[in-house]
This record gives structure tokens, C-alpha cells and sequence, in this order.
């Protein structure tokens, strides 16, 4: 039997761990998170007129989304610490990341959300693991203030991005994408919400670029939702609201770091409408066969809008970072959906159907 240790699927710790704050005490879990595909979308390039194109797809992570590869290394140095709880505020994918890996790692956890601001499918997989859930009148913002009160008095290990090590597990896709593509893309292109991301996207290459390993880092390329766009508007957004709720965040946790990023790398950041974040969700889904939730579409969102407006060049290769599966957050209708109600003959239904005989 193949050594998991030596898999593409043993998981982040064992494939990053020499470029991970890890000690000989730090316990090796896993749920063989990490190694996400980077998929051509040839036609998506053909569509916005783009010499090349990858699709990130975080979605294929063990809890569905990005979250796992930055939970993985928080939990596991928690417990490395002596930890027996872990804490943190959520609007859905960090619920469910931190309620499995707690799981795995045998901790109980403790999770604060905004009340009726969080989809039921990632709502039920925090549940299915056994974490405790607490809904908070509020904001994301609100949980958050909440979770660093409770971390300041109580003996709990907080695993948001405010954890290092979350960001240092997220930094793996970065050293993902140039161990697939063989270098980094001209273009980052991802979606915003509490700028953990896009920090450690920054870090992973830039740590690539430090080592030798590619010759020039990206430029990182942001996408806000309209309804949340403080770091666009340069001020936190008291009640944000918008479709894309993984980013439904008013005041980042990240924002200095990601400000960071964008400044270093001479990248880009910039709001779209939710109807743009929709209509790239479905292009995503019939074009290229990838269905992820609202918020992971605003990369696509925003790169189509600032390819149409000029301010990038065409001859770019870009990778578009999918941040969570369309599974996660289906409250959203799929417009323009074809279906058909049959009660009939065979010929009528090939009819209906627009069938052409043979």
C-alpha cells in the first residue's frame, strides 16, 4: 500500500511541513486537505478575452472549501499547545472547517455566527461535527469582537485568520499553483471578505520568489461585493449584505496586511455588483463545468470587469481563485435553468426537448 506520507493526498503538514512553523511536537493530522486542481477554463478565456486562464478550485477541499489548508496547521498547533477548545466567529466556510478539524483532532469547539446570515448547508456540517453554535445578533464583526473578548479570558485557542498559523496553512495554494503550473501567473485573482487570503496568497509567493523557485510574483487582483466593500471604500461597512455571504464582512481582519499585498505586488482592488457576481457563478458553471458558491465567482466577476475596462492586459495569464463549492451556499436560485415537466408520448417528449432523430 502506498505511503500516505508520500501522497499527493497526505495533506498539508506532510507535504509543506518544512515551510511551516511545525515543531517536533506538532501533531501530524489531517483529512488529506490541500492539492486542489488547477483547471484550464479555455472557453472562460476565450469569453473575456484572455490568453490564459486556471481555475483554483478550493471547492475540493475535505469540508468544501479554503478554509481547510489554514485550519489544519491552527488546529494542530492548538493542540501542540495544550488546547482542549478552539473558538471562532463565522459566516459559514470557518464554521465548518474548524468544527472537522476539531473533530479530528478530538477538541470540542465552540463557533459564534451572525443569526440568519449563514447558509444551512455549511450551518449543518459545523452541527454534524459536534461543534457549539452560537448565533450572535449582528454582524461577522459583531462574532468577531465577541470571540477575541472570550479568547482574552477563557481558556480558548481563537483559529480565525487572526491566528498566524491559519495564514501560513493558506499560503500552501500559492506554493500549489507554482509546483502545477511550473511558475506564477501574470494575475491572482481572488475574492475578499476578512483579506486572509489574499495575505497569505501575497506570502506564499513571495516565500517562492525568496527561495528561488519562481523568477517574479503575481499581481494580486481583489474582488469585493458592492453591499461589502470597505477596504474599496476605505471604511468598515456597518451592516454589509450581500448574495455572496462568505464575504459579507464590514470591517477585515486583514485589511492592513491585504492593503500589503496589493501595494507590493502593484495589484488591484475593486467592487462588483451582486448581479455580477451571479452572472459569473453561472458563466463558471456552463461554461467550464465548475459550480461554486457566490462569493468564490467574484474573482471571476471582477477580472471580467477590469479586462472590459482596460486596466488589465489581455495577453495576462491569470488564475482565479474558486475559494468554496457551489454545495456550500445553494439558496441561490439557478436562473434561467432549464426544466421540463413530462407527461406524455416519447415523440413529445424528444419535441420538448428539441431532440433531432437520427
Amino acid at each position: 500500500m502506498e505511503n500516505r506520507e508520500n501522497s499527493t493526498r497526505a495533506g498539508v503538514l506532510a507535504r509543506y511541513g518544512a515551510r511551516l512553523p511545525l515543531t517536533k511536537d506538532t501533531p501530524m493530522i489531517s483529512l488529506s486537505e490541500g492539492s486542489t486542481p488547477c483547471i484550464p477554463a479555455p472557453r472562460l478565456a476565450a469569453t473575456l478575452g484572455l490568453s490564459s486562464l486556471y481555475l483554483k478550485f478550493e471547492g475540493m477541499n475535505p469540508t468544501g472549501s479554503f478554509k481547510d489548508r489554514g485550519m489544519v496547521v491552527a488546529i494542530a498547533k492548538a493542540v501542540e499547545e495544550g488546547a482542549t477548545c478552539v473558538i471562532c466567529a463565522s459566516t459559514g466556510n470557518t464554521s465548518a472547517s474548524a468544527a472537522a478539524y476539531a473533530a479530528r483532532a478530538g477538541l470540542s469547539c465552540l463557533i459564534l455566527v451572525p443569526k440568519g446570515k449563514i447558509s444551512k448547508s455549511k450551518l449543518l456540517q459545523a452541527q454534524m461535527h459536534g461543534a457549539t453554535v452560537v448565533s450572535v445578533g449582528g454582524s461577522f464583526d459583531t462574532a468577531l469582537s465577541l470571540v477575541r473578548s472570550l479568547g482574552a479570558a477563557y481558556r480558548v485557542a481563537i483559529v480565525n485568520s487572526i491566528n498566524p498559523y491559519r495564514i501560513e496553512g493558506q499560503k500552501t495554494a500559492a506554493f500549489e499553483i507554482v509546483d502545477e503550473l511550473g511558475q506564477a501567473p501574470d494575475l491572482l485573482v481572488l475574492p475578499v471578505g476578512n483579506a486572509g487570503n489574499i495575505t497569505a496568497y501575497w506570502k506564499g509567493f513571495v516565500e517562492d520568489k525568496a527561495a528561488g523557485r519562481i523568477p517574479s510574483t503575481p499581481r494580486m487582483i481583489g474582488g469585493q461585493a458592492a453591499g461589502a466593500a470597505p477596504i474599496v471604500l476605505g471604511h468598515p461597512v456597518e451592516s454589509p449584505e450581500t448574495v455572496a455571504s462568505a464575504i459579507r464582512i464590514g470591517n477585515p481582519a486583514s485589511w492592513k496586511q491585504a492593503l500589503a499585498a496589493l501595494g507590493e505586488s502593484d495589484g488591484i482592488i475593486d467592487m462588483v455588483e451582486d448581479e455580477d457576481i451571479l452572472s459569473a457563478q453561472r458563466l463558471l458553471a456552463r461554461a467550464e463545468g465548475v459550480f461554486c458558491e457566490p462569493a468564490s465567482a467574484t474573482s471571476v466577476a471582477i477580472l471580467g470587469r477590469l479586462l472590459s475596462e482596460n486596466r488589465l492586459p489581455r495577453d495576462s495569464s491569470a488564475v482565479c481563485v474558486l475559494t468554496g463549492h457551489g454545495l456550500k451556499d445553494p439558496s441561490v436560485e439557478p436562473h434561467g435553468h432549464s426544466s421540463i415537466d413530462f407527461d406524455g408520448d416519447l415523440a413529445g417528449l424528444a419535441k420538448a426537448c428539441k431532440l433531432v432523430p437520427l
